[in-house]
């Protein structure tokens, strides 16, 4: 007898071993929803519903366990609880089952070996109102959402977003330590009615105290402070908050900025704010290509040190090598430096220094230069910044019509940017404007002009998920002053190539002054459209056209001459933007024929 029921256990041990296994080996079988039912026909409801459900997400991955479906039955019934409640219905009866068992009641150490399918059943019951809505005290001048009201269907959302608006108008208004106080909800089944009764406590109008340094950083306090420009003695403001904390964070110096207040006043209603920094590490570097069928391979790098000198001090180096393989002209080098000192002379105004040596060897021209400069640079907002500089700039440049030339220029340069783009690489709506002016005075002659240039850009998005943009450029830039036998070739406009008009060949529009030699031009206006529209969440497909025309004398003085290209193009995004590949060729002008290809990352403006 006892060796019959030792058999027994041996087998059933084996056949659970076998089972096992096998359940490790071979696949599950895949979990289908054999219906989702809610007892609505409201399709806005079920929509949100099963968008809301983990256990539709598990039935949609091959690869989901018993124990995966299990834990997706039983996260649901919350989830799905709360977003009737979401959408105001209170009185909800939510129903799952997996293989006919009811999910709530299959135990988690006895799994089934395989589930197969599942039932989910809801029903929202009727959608409440609101019955009565208030929320007192509000600061002068708020009001509460528009969807808190008698009469509104009585979502949660609506009730969180009531409190968070209340809350947040007493912050603006110096109070910084508002709390929740009170709140009453009471559901009426009968009437389908919640009552919502919220009572704030709005606390004494607060000051700023001292920022307070909870760990040390690399970076000298003194310096950390001067960027910050923490305003201490005025009235508290979440918004001032929050530009300190971006002030810290764009040095680029901190990998983590984190404010927090302090949870008592001190006499006089006075808040200290705690400030926590993670250093960033102090180094950095990174590369860049670029190839197109004439232009040729464009090679760069760029090596950058954080907190050079222990003043959250930015020092960046960038080389780059292009023209590689082109058909025009030899291979191009520059080197480039700036060293820049954030908060150099007081909150958000910085100074920098740099300085860059260049050869380059194109078709019409071979130039040598070497720049070196000083400045400052003031950001007014998150999207309005500004520099200017003072510059010595040595040329020397060789060509066919006028030999051999040297140039010794004392610049002015002056920059504004106006940024309002939603992503840098990958832009889909919003606005981008810099313009730049630089007043110059050769030192080693008489002459005297202004080189001014323009470049705004447009992007307009169709649809909620932004699957089909628009976007438009334009460039404009002139230079006033001498002869075009009196500038050097960097002080005058070329058009074609990948950052003017694609299809048509580099610098191939510029002002022919006969024998085979072209000179660049006085003027330029550049017009690009593109059309972006992206197939899948990876691979977009781009339309483009872009004119570019270049005039002998300054803007709107004579008539210039134009050329235009067109073409498609082919994105794959990647999380550091798209790559980008473009085919083109000429459409209008004389300058070119062919077909034209660009490669390179980002959108091409």
């Amino acid at each position: 007898m006892v060796i019959k029921n030792v058999t027994k256990l041996l087998f059933k041990a084996t056949i659970t071993a076998v089972s096992t296994v096998l359940g490790l080996v071979l696949p599950a079988a895949a979990l289908e929803i054999g219906s989702f039912n809610v007892s609505t026909t409201d399709k806005d409801l079920r929509e949100a519903l099963m968008q809301a459900s983990l256990t539709v997400a598990a039935a949609d991955d091959a690869e989901t366990t018993p124990r995966g479906a299990l834990a997706a039955a039983n996260a649901d019934y919350a989830r799905l609880v709360r977003t009737l409640y979401a959408l105001g219905y209170y009185s909800g009866v939510v129903t799952i089952k997996l293989d006919g068992r009811e999910a709530a009641s299959i135990p988690t150490f006895n799994l089934p070996a395989q589930i197969n399918q599942a039932t989910v059943s809801v029903d929202p019951g009727p959608q409440f109102s609101l019955g009565v809505a208030q929320i007192a005290p509000l600061a002068p001048g708020d009001t509460p959402p528009e969807g808190f009201r008698a009469g509104a269907p009585a979502r949660s959302t609506v009730l969180q977003e009531t409190v968070d608006s209340g809350v947040k108008g007493w912050r603006e208004a110096g109070h910084a330590k508002v709390a929740l106080s009170e709140q009453s909800v009471t559901a009426n089944h009968s009437q389908n009615t919640l009552s919502v009764r919220l009572g704030l406590a709005p606390g004494p109008r607060v000051t700023f105290g001292r920022l307070v340094q909870t760990n040390d950083s690399a970076v000298r306090s003194a310096k950390i402070a001067r960027i910050a420009g923490f305003p201490e003695g005025t009235v508290f403001s979440p918004e001032e908050l929050e530009t300190v904390a971006k002030r810290l964070r764009r040095t680029g110096a901190f990998s983590s900025v984190s404010l927090t207040e302090a949870e008592t006043l001190r006499p006089g209603d006075v808040m200290d704010v705690n400030l926590a920094l993670v250093d960033e590490k102090p180094r950095r570097f990174g590369f860049g290509a670029e190839i197109s069928s004439f232009e040729g391979v464009t090679l760069s790098s760029y090596w950058m040190h954080r907190n050079l000198f222990g003043g959250a001090e930015r020092l960046r180096i960038d080389g780059e090598i292009s023209g590689i393989g082109s058909q025009t002209g030899g291979i191009d080098y520059s080197l480039a430096g700036r060293l820049n000192s954030p908060a150099f002379f007081g909150t958000d105004n910085d100074g920098f220094v740099y300085g860059s040596i260049s050869d380059e060897e194109e078709e019409n021209y071979d130039l040598q230069q070497v720049r070196i400069g000083a400045g400052a640079s003031r950001i007014f907002s998150d999207h309005l910044q500004a520099e200017a500089a003072l510059e010595l700039r040595y040329v020397n440049t060789f060509d066919d019509f006028y030999g051999e030339r040297d140039f010794f220029f004392l610049n002015v340069p002056v920059s504004a940017t106006l940024d309002h783009r939603d992503d840098v690489l990958n832009p889909t709506t919003g606005y981008y404007v810099k313009a730049e002016a630089m007043p110059f005075v050769r030192l080693d002659d008489s002459d005297a002009g202004l080189r001014f240039f323009a470049d705004g850009r447009i992007f307009r998005s169709v649809g909620a998920e932004k699957r089909l943009v628009f976007a438009g450029r334009l460039q404009i830039g002139s230079t006033l002053g001498p002869d075009l036998a009196d500038l050097p070739p960097d002080f005058l406009f070329y058009s074609g190539g990948g950052g003017t008009v694609r299809g048509q060949p580099f610098q191939s529009l510029g002002v022919d002054l006969g024998g085979g030699t072209l000179s660049g031009g006085k003027s330029f206006v550049g017009v690009s459209g593109e059309v972006r529209a992206s197939i899948t969440d990876s691979i977009g497909i781009v339309g483009f056209v872009d004119a570019g025309m270049i005039a002998a004398d300054t803007l709107f003085a004579e008539a210039g001459d134009w050329h235009a290209g067109a073409g498609l193009g082919l994105r794959y995004n990647t999380g550091i933007g798209p790559i980008r590949l473009d085919v083109a060729a000429p459409v209008g002008g004389d300058t070119g024929d062919g077909v034209q290809f660009y490669v390179g990352i980002g959108q091409s403006f």
